[in-house]
C-alpha cells in the first residue's frame, strides 16, 4: 500500500457531493491502490467560520483535488478554497467528475486528470 496521502477534496457543495463522496468511497475500496484520509468540510457553515475550517483543514492535507463538474469554476467555495491552498503552497490537482459533462478547468489550480485509477494512483504516490 502506498503512503497516505491527507487530502483535502474541494467541489461544488450544491452540485457535486456525489462526486466527492464518490472520490472518498473509491478510496475506501479493499482493492484501491491508494487511501484518502478526508479532511474535506462536511457543511456549510457562516462566511467566516467556513473559511478558518477550510484554512485549518488544507492546512493539516497533503494534497488539495478540486472535483470538476459542470458549474465548479463558478463555485465561489472551490475559487477561495484554491486561493488558500496557493497560499499554503500546497499541491492541487483537478479530477474530471464526469466523462460526458462539459467542465471548465479552472486557471491555476493544477494539471487536470481524467478520473481513472491509473492517475489517482501516480497522484497519490
Amino acid at each position: 500500500m502506498a503512503t497516505r496521502k491527507k487530502v483535502f477534496v474541494s467541489f461544488d457543495f450544491d452540485n457535486d457531493k456525489f462526486l466527492k463522496d464518490c472520490l472518498i468511497g473509491q478510496s475506501k475500496l479493499e482493492q484501491s491502490p491508494f487511501e484518502v484520509y478526508d479532511y474535506s468540510l462536511k457543511e456549510a457553515s457562516k462566511e467566516k467560520e467556513w473559511e478558518e475550517k477550510a484554512r485549518k483543514k488544507i492546512e493539516q492535507s497533503d494534497l488539495v483535488i478540486v472535483v470538476l463538474g459542470e458549474h465548479t469554476h463558478q463555485s465561489t467555495g472551490v475559487l477561495k478554497e484554491i486561493a488558500i491552498a496557493k497560499s499554503l503552497n500546497k499541491k492541487i490537482i483537478q479530477l474530471i467528475g464526469h466523462k460526458d459533462i462539459k467542465y471548465q478547468r479552472i486557471k491555476g489550480a493544477g494539471y487536470v486528470y481524467q478520473w481513472k485509477w491509473e492517475n489517482l494512483e501516480k497522484v497519490l504516490r
